[in-house]
């Protein structure tokens, strides 16, 4: 049996570590780009949500990943919709001054999974993916761009099936291991 695609959207949570506080002005300019690149993603092609802090227009008062580390949580249609924003946008440029305004990542910052329809992942759910990604690597419930897995990949397989399969979820379901 097929699952079908358009039963699931992409999530995806990539997380920052600032080199100088939010109100620092070194920052100053990233913090000027926030509302423009919200709203091209708010428009683009395929967005579905975005994480906000209440009663802001961004997540970048929320820190759940530590004090200078800032979140980006975001669902998409596709996978392809995600990446034509990231890397065929004024996204890009965005990216291309990272330097100027976060560390350098020393271990993966950024995670895929699927979710199905109408489903919102929570920051935990989404830093929980980040954390299998870091521990085991890319794998159907948590994959990169360059290691990626369709949904009917990432979905549960059958009863029965060999090996401990993690369902779209988050839940985790036990098959025999041989």
């Amino acid at each position: 049996m097929t699952t079908p695609t358009h039963a699931f959207h992409l999530a995806q949570v990539n997380v920052a570590t600032l080199l100088h506080p939010i109100d620092d002005p070194r920052i100053a300019p990233f913090v000027e780009l926030l509302d423009p690149v919200n709203s091209a993603a708010d428009a683009a092609p395929g967005f579905v949500w975005r994480l906000v802090e209440e009663g802001e227009a961004d997540a970048t008062g929320l820190r759940p990943a530590g004090e200078d580390v800032i979140v980006n949580l975001s669902v998409w249609e596709t996978q392809e919709a995600l990446w034509d924003f990231a890397y065929r946008s004024g996204h890009l440029e965005v990216m291309r001054r990272r330097r100027d305004w976060f560390e350098r990542h020393v271990e993966a910052h950024m995670v895929l999974w699927w979710v199905p329809v109408g489903h919102l992942p929570t920051v935990d759910e989404a830093l929980e993916r980040l954390s299998h990604l870091r521990a085991h690597g890319p794998s159907p419930r948590a994959f990169t761009f360059a290691s990626s897995y369709t949904a009917a990949e990432a979905a549960p397989h059958p009863a029965g099936e060999a090996d401990k399969v993690d369902e779209v979820d988050g839940s985790e379901a036990e098959a025999a291991v041989v």
